[in-house]
């Protein structure tokens, strides 16, 4: 290889920046006292082809270490080394001239050579490491490319996860498990009517980060949560990751869902990273700026805080730490035209710099208050590992929330818990208990029932105990308690009345989540009843317990098909999607009020039975063109003769949803709905029935 001069260099931006000249190359290190860079002619190259020492002198601006390589060009991969005090338990610095570290700011990177379990050993002779790569798209054409703004009110979120989405063999794409495989499948996603999709993470992650025990079963961490690179997509996901083409395949996804009109969340894990504690590797940010990135223990620096559960947690509001946050949620909208993030135990963000909460966290309203990031949507999972518990409460007036308390209701009523009516009517019209009195709307709750975390959807009416021992940790990990019932019978059946009982269950809680006022989210999978065999902790499975099974599209097209038309059917239906609370006192043209709601006999529900399971209420219309709707939750064992509102003017109501139907009967088409002669209405158990009524 060729051996390249070198000059300076300028301190910002850092990370490695080509352009028509050369490479500028530049990292943050406060403490260090020598820093080497080593370039490499291929990701998987063993020796560096030259090590560049820089001089403290020429190479030093304040804390920033940079350097100028004349000439170099795109694809060229490189490493850091960094020397400096090591006293680990005093000073907390874990600086060690033999590891070869990971930029963080690196835009693309590979771990073909990466081997954890050696990079954990305290001692060696030389330590594997990841290694960032130069690479230059300057020249992509985004033809006209925006991020969308579409109005919030109006999302039908669909969390998905990038491999899994295409990986199974029925899935039928040319590059299963990539980028480039979820934009074959993006007829199916307009089809199904979902408008965003939100990413389980795509930031650069290790997959090697499992446990002892699934590693000696050979599983690996699937979701994701373990991010060590936040300025580059997975290489995992990329069709030849070797070839640096991680931003061109993102890119060319992005553009592709906005042709279609969805939208693009990424979940972002800014709350801890893949280095993991003491006994964790050293990637990046503990060679470079440990006790500065992290939240350490003061009696022994050795130690790092933990509010994750992950082994460390991010030092989020420590001034360096904020700042890289907001920049790089900045680069993703700027550089990749990304719509949103959803913000994995965002309460982390929330925490100052002796862990204790704070409500005007710097980061939190740096992100709020961020010119790049004003059209962005910002999405809370409002808790943290280390007893933090947010919901109606997170930092930030645009923040919307993981709305983990309806998500706890809507289970427990659908599975048939008693005396729940009263927070039932609060949960189903956006929550005013938590948003109202600080000034926030409906569109501020997600409303969700399954994720990732957690049962499926069929799961959730299959299983009343995870089954998680194919993880290699005895059953101990996932939550127990899942709020769940299994129809009957634990698991697999032959019983059609169990099986027809789940698949009324499954349409009954899809039918109330996207009736409910905020943001539905759905888990990828739901609605062809994918299952994870009562496993509900999945992080580790890379294989056909996680992975979409396209076979099922087919196989469940009745439930399939249910969803599709609800969705549809919230989508004409704007008094579902309504920006602000209901009042039972606003009036449309017909001097109907926004929300009436009724016990079975058309009187004031029985707010405070404890013996309560069914709730009726008329929505008004918004406006022209649309229909008023008469909406009955009845999850009680008996079938319930319920009492219809009469309007004036003789008109009839029509019966469009009745989850106790089969298909199509369950959501009727406009022109085949059954019409009411009288006003009663006889509700099947364990259903929900909704009424609609035509101009």
């Amino acid at each position: 290889m060729k051996y390249y001069r070198t000059s300076p260099g300028r301190r910002y931006p850092p990370g490695a920046i080509p352009d028509s000249g050369g490479v500028n190359f530049c990292v943050f290190t406060r403490h260090a006292t020598a820093v080497e860079l080593l370039l490499y002619e291929k990701p998987d190259s063993e020796n560096p082809f030259q090590v560049i020492s820089l001089d403290p002198e020429l190479n030093r601006t304040f804390y920033f270490w940079h350097v100028y390589v004349e000439g170099l060009p795109s694809g060229i991969s490189y490493t850091w080394r960094a020397d400096g005090p090591d006293d680990i338990r005093r000073s907390g610095f874990r600086f060690d001239r033999r590891r070869e570290l990971l930029d963080p700011w690196a835009r693309a990177v590979t771990d073909v050579l990466w081997d954890r379990p050696l990079a954990c050993l305290p001692e060696a002779d030389s330590y594997p490491s990841m290694r960032a790569m130069v690479v230059d798209d300057s020249d992509y054409d985004w033809e006209g490319d925006r991020p969308l703004r579409q109005p919030p009110e109006e999302s039908v979120i669909y969390e998905l996860h990038v491999g899994g989405f295409t990986r199974h063999p029925s899935s039928g794409v040319a590059n299963p498990g990539t980028f480039s495989g979820l934009v074959e499948k993006i007829p199916y996603l307009q089809e199904l009517g979902v408008t965003v999709v939100e990413l389980l993470p795509v930031m650069a992650f290790d997959e090697q980060d499992v446990p002892e025990g699934a590693r000696m079963r050979g599983l690996k961490n699937y979701w994701g949560y373990s991010t060590h690179s936040f300025y580059s997509p997975h290489p995992g996901y990329c069709v030849a990751p070797l070839s640096g083409t991680h931003r061109k395949e993102f890119r060319d996804m992005v553009k592709e869902l906005h042709r279609a009109g969805i939208s693009i969340v990424l979940d972002v894990v800014f709350n801890h990273t893949a280095e993991g504690g003491s006994d964790g590797p050293v990637i990046n940010f503990k060679g470079f700026a440990n006790r500065g990135f992290y939240h350490l223990d003061l009696q022994d620096r050795s130690r790092y805080l933990d509010y994750t559960g992950c082994g460390n947690t991010v030092n989020c509001n420590h001034p360096l730490v904020a700042r890289f946050i907001v920049e790089c949620l900045e680069y993703w909208v700027r550089e990749f035209h990304v719509d949103g993030f959803r913000f994995d135990l965002a309460s982390v963000l929330a925490r100052g710099e002796d862990g204790r909460p704070m409500y005007h966290a710097p980061v939190v309203w740096d992100i709020e208050f961020s010119d790049v990031l004003a059209y962005t949507s910002l999405i809370a999972e409002a808790w943290d590992a280390g007893g933090l518990y947010q919901v109606g409460g997170f930092p930030g007036f645009r923040w919307a929330e993981w709305n983990g308390r309806y998500r706890d209701l809507i289970r427990q009523y659908v599975r048939g818990d008693k005396g729940l009516i009263g927070e039932l009517a609060t949960r189903l019209t956006g929550s005013s208990d938590l948003y109202e009195s600080s000034g926030r709307l409906p569109i501020n709750s997600i409303n969700f029932v399954t994720c990732h975390d957690g049962f499926t959807l069929y799961d959730l009416v299959s299983y009343n105990r995870k089954h998680n021992m194919a993880n290699g940790e005895d059953n101990r990990d996932g939550c127990s308690n899942n709020l769940s019932w299994n129809c009957g019978v634990e698991g697999d059946t032959d019983d059609p009345a169990v099986a027809a009982l789940r698949r009324k269950q499954v349409k009954n809680f899809m039918a109330i989540l996207l009736l409910s006022h905020g943001l539905p989210m759905l888990l990828a999978g739901d609605e062809v009843l994918r299952t994870q065999k009562g496993n509900n902790n999945c992080y580790c499975q890379d294989n056909e317990l996680s992975w979409f099974d396209w076979r099922q599209v087919e196989e469940n097209r009745d439930i399939l098909r249910f969803v599709r038309e609800m969705i549809a059917f919230r989508k004409r239906h704007p008094c579902l999607m309504r920006r602000y609370f209901l009042t039972g006192g606003n009036t449309d043209r017909s001097g109907i009020p926004d929300v009436t709601w009724y016990g079975i006999d058309l009187k004031e529900p029985a707010w405070d039975d404890p013996e309560a399971q069914v709730l009726s209420y008329t929505l008004a219309a918004t406006g022209p063109g649309e229909e008023h709707l008469h909406i009955i939750l009845n999850m009680s064992e008996d079938v319930i003769e319920m009492k219809i509102p009469v309007l004036a003017g003789g008109r009839k109501w029509c019966v469009t949803i009745d989850t106790s139907q089969p298909c199509p009967e369950d959501i009727a088409d406009r022109d085949r709905r059954k019409i009411l002669d009288n006003h009663r209405l006889p509700v099947q158990p364990r259903s929900v029935a909704v009424l609609e009524l035509p101009e």
